[in-house]
């Protein structure tokens, strides 16, 4: 029988950090880690430190973070407390904006409230005033600052092990070559040729189709969501 360090070290070994796509079989890898117990617990955190010390946060540190929150371990919540004060993800704004309880709702797996909340932060990024629209158009698309756009990508993108965000959504929409019914599809924004209806026929979980959410605009028309999938913020992904 295997000794528990070794036992661990061999788990360890099957984790991939560097595969954005997050399968069961990792998940039960980190599930498994755990259950070690205390040294398996605190290696996970460790990696969790040493990912952000390295600014190298993936999907899977996501998962692993959200485990370790559920975890009743006062040394446990301290660390997590004392190393990611705001959560995992740094909340970086070029406009001094507030992401903190979108992260919270993102970690907790609140999409339909993220979703909203959401929609709000990118008209508050735009200078749009809420009290006349809640919608950005077109024009308002180039207002909106890449580091923002990164931040509230990357919380999507992290608290739903890569399935949504703004910048998968751009993925698909190059991979269909700019085809907007084809992106529609891809991302279950329409069933039987037409456009779901809000909320009810949107998928507010991990179930929905990869890049489902957030929505953006789309029953508003499409042409801000193109300026937005045509932002500048991707290029660099």
């Amino acid at each position: 029988m295997q000794d528990t360090d070794t036992q661990l070290q061999n788990f360890l070994h099957k984790i991939d950090f560097q595969n954005t796509e997050i399968n069961s079989s990792q998940m039960e890898i980190i599930k498994s880690i755990q259950e070690i117990g205390t040294l398996g617990v605190k290696t996970l955190a460790n990696l969790l430190y040493e990912h952000k010390m390295n600014q190298s946060i993936s999907p899977l540190d996501g998962f692993i973070y959200e485990e370790l929150l559920q975890i009743q371990d006062k040394e446990i919540q301290n660390f997590l407390t004392d190393n990611f004060p705001s959560g995992l993800i740094p909340l970086q704004s070029e406009k001094s904006i507030d992401y903190s309880y979108l992260q919270k709702l993102l970690q907790n797996k609140n999409f339909l409230e993220a979703d909203i909340l959401t929609q709000k932060k990118l008209c508050e990024l735009a200078s749009v005033d809420l009290n006349t629209r809640n919608w950005l158009y077109f024009t308002d698309i180039s207002n909106l600052p890449v580091t923002d756009l990164k931040t509230i990508d990357t919380l999507w993108r992290i608290h739903s092990r890569n399935r949504f965000g703004f910048s998968i959504q751009q993925q698909i929409w190059t991979n269909v070559q700019g085809n907007k019914d084809k992106l529609f599809q891809k991302i279950g924004w329409i069933v039987d040729n037409n456009l779901c209806r809000y909320p009810q026929e949107f998928i507010w979980d991990l179930n929905a189709p990869k890049g489902h959410l957030p929505l953006f605009n789309q029953l508003r028309g499409t042409q801000a969501l193109i300026y937005l999938l045509s932002h500048n913020a991707w290029q660099s992904l």
